[in-house]
């Protein structure tokens, strides 16, 4: 693959190849619109599920230059859609990008996890404003990367979580830092995924497949199963290019229905489980009110795992150190429906019925309560059950409404870059999403080093304590882990022909 242009900040003369970077911002001298009604041109990366979604939401904004995904059913019908009948399509982003650099300005990047951060770096490093899906990226290191090479290039950034485009998860967090429930005590957040399937001995090959069909059926029947999955198997890879779905990871063989287009997710090497899927709406409140940043240690106990497929069920421990605001506080995690904090984590304030995902932050004068997902409702309750009201007049940056909070995320982004400023953004890879994956991916570190689960599925006890050093992105325990691979989930090695460092 050419690299005409990766390494463009390097050189002597930046403006030759189509860009000036100045005073913080990366701007596309070739194309980017002098007027503020000219439409901006954008590259989709991804575009089934939600990546359809957010290819939506940017074509109305923008004008959609190119499309990319490695299902290409799913990329000919999107490509049937009014706003994509000029846009030219592709299987591999990396083709896309180049050949198409100068036309484009965003690019949104919504595949499976793994494949995040490698999408986002190239289009950053080209000079392209990127809205990245949650959880940002698969790893640790990944998402520090990115908010290394937003700052870098002066690129402006979001990530799609879309409840941070809430009125009321912005004035949550305005009421929250005012100290409207007093110093934070303690954090709880539950979800009800996973909704995908995880748990042990999941992986399924067409040798195990075969062995499976000899040991169970008669001859004839045996090889009528194995010769009809070998059949089903090419017909999937006939629209589904496998080798660029692997993309940066280590090569696996294709199994129908277990990894594309959903439960990706269950998988260590492509997802990043529930953590990942829910964490980044559900957490973003306690985030940024809180200073839920840098954990010291995490640990977790899970229902059990194989290193390969995350557990059916965890629970997770962080400790987080005082800062200004507040003391030491401990965040509990916990996934699963039916899976939460004990009830009498509840009582005191009078929640009866816990909602089936949610969060809980309590602090000294009362707590915070959230059913939703994305703290699109929540009540500030006193000991008791009591109602505490808002403070009044509490400055708060909203906003602007185009749609949903789905349109108003992608819009912010769209705004930002016409304004050349990334701070627009709430959730910029620099200040916001960047920090919060970090926080977040953290816990999966102690659910791999808590890999023993109870009997017949029952939660085990508590893993292995992870210590962290959150500056320098190390576990300063890890000679003494007996758990094996810790190291690798910080940092990743990518296959040949993708870019990390």
């Amino acid at each position: 693959m050419k690299s005409t242009r990766r390494n463009f900040l390097k050189a002597a003369t930046v403006t030759s190849v189509g860009f000036m970077v100045a005073e913080g911002n990366a701007q596309e001298a070739g194309h980017s619109p002098d007027s503020p009604n000219e439409k901006l041109g954008v590259a989709c990366i991804g575009v089934g599920g939600k990546g359809g979604g957010d290819a939506d939401n940017a074509a109305k904004f923008g004008n959609i230059v190119a499309i990319c995904d490695v299902d290409k059913q799913t990329l000919e019908n999107k490509g049937k859609g009014e706003a994509y009948l000029k846009a030219k399509q592709y299987v591999d982003f990396r083709e896309m990008l180049e050949k198409h650099e100068k036309e484009i300005d965003i690019v949104t990047i919504s595949t499976p996890d793994h494949m995040h951060a490698a999408a986002t770096l190239m289009a950053m490093r080209m000079g392209k404003s990127c809205y990245t899906q949650k959880p940002l990226t698969r790893t640790i290191y990944e998402a520090r990367k990115l908010a290394e090479v937003a700052k870098e290039t002066g690129v402006c950034t979001q990530m799609g979580n879309q409840g941070t485009a809430l009125d009321s998860s912005r004035m949550a967090i305005a009421q929250l830092k005012a100290g409207v429930i007093g110093k934070t005590l303690e954090v709880f957040v539950w979800s009800n995924r996973p909704v995908w399937a995880q748990g042990p001995n999941r992986r399924m090959t067409l040798n195990r497949f075969a062995k499976d069909a000899r040991e169970k059926m008669t001859t004839d029947k045996a090889e009528k199963a194995i010769w009809d999955k070998f059949a089903d198997i090419q017909r999937n890879l006939g629209r589904l290019d496998w080798k660029h779905w692997i993309g940066t990871a280590k090569y696996r063989e294709f199994w129908p229905g277990i990894y594309h287009s959903f439960q990706w997710r269950g998988w260590w090497d492509f997802g990043s489980g529930a953590l990942g899927d829910m964490a980044c709406h559900q957490v973003t409140v306690p985030f940024a009110a809180c200073g839920l940043k840098d954990p010291t240690w995490v640990r977790a106990k899970s229902t059990g795992h194989d290193f390969d497929s995350y557990p059916a069920s965890s629970i997770i421990e962080f400790e987080f150190p005082a800062n200004e605001e507040r003391g030491k506080i401990p965040f509990w995690w916990y996934d699963r429906s039916g899976n939460r904090p004990p009830q009498d984590v509840f009582a005191p304030y009078g929640v009866e019925k816990p909602a089936n995902s949610g969060v809980l932050i309590v602090g000294e004068k009362g707590a915070f309560y959230s059913s939703d997902d994305y703290c699109g409702k929540y009540e500030l309750r006193a000991k008791g059950g009591e109602i505490i009201p808002p403070i009044p007049e509490v400055k708060v940056d909203y906003a602007e409404k185009k749609g949903n909070n789905d349109t108003d995320n992608m819009y912010e982004l769209f705004r930002a870059v016409k304004a050349k400023d990334p701070k627009i953004c709430h959730s910029n890879f620099i200040d916001r999403a960047g920090p919060l994956t970090e926080t977040i991916l953290l816990g999966n570190l102690a659910v791999w080093a808590a890999a023993e689960g109870g009997a017949e599925g029952a939660m085990g006890e508590w893993g292995e304590k992870i210590e962290w050093d959150a500056k320098n992105l190390v576990v300063t325990n890890l000679s003494s882990l007996k758990t094996p691979g810790v190291a690798g989930l910080i940092k990743p090695i990518y296959s040949e022909g993708y870019r990390l460092d």
